[in-house]
């Protein structure tokens, strides 16, 4: 068995796993590297193995940062399945579209800037077009059914219920008597609208995200409560009201939740506006897909009601109509991507919006902290936002508990159900990681690191690079600097 992360390891975007098992070789998930600079530019490194030769891709979910690098792994030679559930391949459609979309955008308007200073030469063009993506779409299997098991040559691939978003899994790989898990993302089993993750197998290794490793999230209705408060505030200020969301999960959580507290009278009726195609049309989904949600969403919908439409809803459909949405005069909510502002439309209202005191940022999704909304979170008193400086004199509220990750809890518990599993943590910040090993070792797991750029074993017990396990990566390359590695 050989496993090489391509992305995801000692970091939480870009999800990859590149491996080999039963004679096949795989890729689970292909995810965009998101955040910084240095982070994006990942995006355009050649894969460390030939695309052509993969056998099959399997998928997790539709999240950006697990499929957004699909359409380069067709334009390198790849031609074969990529199997995922039927929810995510209706999914994947429309948050590759809009990827495309938003990068050709980008290089458009940075090619205008760069044409009036005599630069245009340095702007790199997208990574990929539509006619890339649609490309891409035509190899999907949507063949991954909760529960089932899918044949691929010598091994089997079955896909559990990850709790994480609409169509998210866990996947249990099985050859010659060996089987590994892959977490993918796993879901709060606190979530708005997601039915709890299902528990994995007995298996002789276990890969597992650690978003929130190192923490539990706030209960649900404490959550809500400080929501509500929050808005009730913000509303009295009478400014703009900017929640930068994902467009799959985050926003139909916040969707729903408005709905009830305006219903409610917890939170006044104001306007409240979607300005995300990408997210409307994501929303679709969760009509076609209602049995997935908990039963009282799920009960809605077959009852014919909206769940997730507020009564003073707009959806907003034109960049025309987004840019006069700061003409506004009045306190009103506006939803929009993406939920770490590293692009899409909440980056113009954070333009014309952060600079003023009437104006209220909630932030209710996980920050890179070298995205913009990190350095936000992080109290950058200035940030830089479509080539302008702006002051950060906004009211920022940063409200944890309505994320879509497992918490540390989550994640023993769902790891316990693997038995003796050996443990490899992927999909989190070093020092997230660091600590989980430490909770981990408390409780006489074997656990690592996944380390980046470096393939294991996932059986076995050393690093082909020379980082014994039990070390952190911190300690690891501290004695491969001194053995002159």
């Amino acid at each position: 068995m050989h496993l090489q992360s391509i992305g995801a390891a000692e970091t939480v975007t870009g999800s990859g796993h590149y491996l080999e098992l039963g004679g096949a070789k795989l890729l689970i998930d292909c995810g965009l590297f998101q955040g910084s600079d240095e982070q994006e530019a990942r995006n355009r490194e050649p894969f460390p193995f030939e695309a052509a030769a993969l056998n099959a891709v399997l998928l997790t979910h539709a999240h950006l940062d697990h499929v957004g690098r699909l359409p380069l792994l067709h334009r390198q030679g790849f031609r074969g399945p990529i199997y995922c559930t039927p929810p995510t391949a209706g999914l994947v459609s429309t948050v590759l579209l809009d990827s495309a979309r938003l990068q050709q955008e980008a290089y458009s308007r940075e090619l205008r800037w760069a044409r009036r200073s005599g630069h245009e030469s340095q702007v790199p063009e997208p990574l990929y077009d539509e006619e890339d993506v649609h490309n891409t779409l035509a190899l999907l299997r949507p063949q991954l059914e909760f529960g089932q098991t899918l044949t691929l040559g010598n091994l089997t691939a079955r896909a559990e219920r990850a709790g994480h978003i609409l169509g998210s899994a866990f996947l249990v790989l099985t050859a010659g008597g060996e089987r590994i898990v892959f977490s993918g993302d796993l879901g709060n089993r606190e979530s708005g609208l997601q039915q709890d993750f299902t528990l994995p197998p007995e298996a002789d290794a276990a890969l597992i995200e650690t978003t929130y490793a190192d923490r539990t999230h706030r209960p649900l209705d404490q959550t809500v409560q400080q929501f509500a408060q929050v808005l009730s505030q913000s509303v009295r200020l009478g400014g703009k009201i900017l929640i930068p969301t994902f467009a799959i999960e985050r926003t139909q959580v916040i969707l729903y939740t408005l709905k009830k507290l305006m219903d409610s009278g917890a939170v006044p009726r104001v306007p409240v506006f979607l300005d995300s195609p990408m997210a409307a049309r994501a929303t679709n989904e969760y009509f076609e897909y209602g049995d997935e949600l908990i039963p009282e969403v799920r009960d809605l919908l077959r009852s014919g009601e909206d769940p997730f439409r507020p009564s003073t809803l707009h959806v907003v459909t034109s960049s025309q109509e987004s840019q006069r949405l700061n003409r506004y005069d009045g306190a009103a909510i506006i939803l929009a991507g993406n939920g770490m502002m590293t692009g899409g439309r909440i980056q113009h209202h954070l333009k014309h919006q952060l600079w003023k005191p009437s104006t209220s940022l909630v932030i209710v999704s996980y920050q890179s902290p070298s995205s913009l909304g990190g350095r936000i979170v992080g109290g950058a008193k200035e940030v830089r936002i479509m080539g302008e400086e702006i002051a950060v004199k906004a009211q920022v509220h940063t409200i944890g508990g309505f994320s879509a990750h497992a918490d540390q809890d989550d994640l023993l518990t769902w790891l316990d159900a693997t038995g003796k599993a050996k443990v490899w943590l992927v999909h989190g910040e070093v020092n997230v990681m660091e600590t989980f090993l430490g909770v981990l070792g408390e409780r006489g797991r074997e656990a690592d690191i996944v380390p980046k750029g470096e393939a294991v074993d996932p059986l076995g017990t050393h690093f082909p690079g020379g980082r014994p396990p039990g070390l952190t990566v911190s300690e690891g390359k501290e004695r491969r600097a001194e053995a002159g590695e």
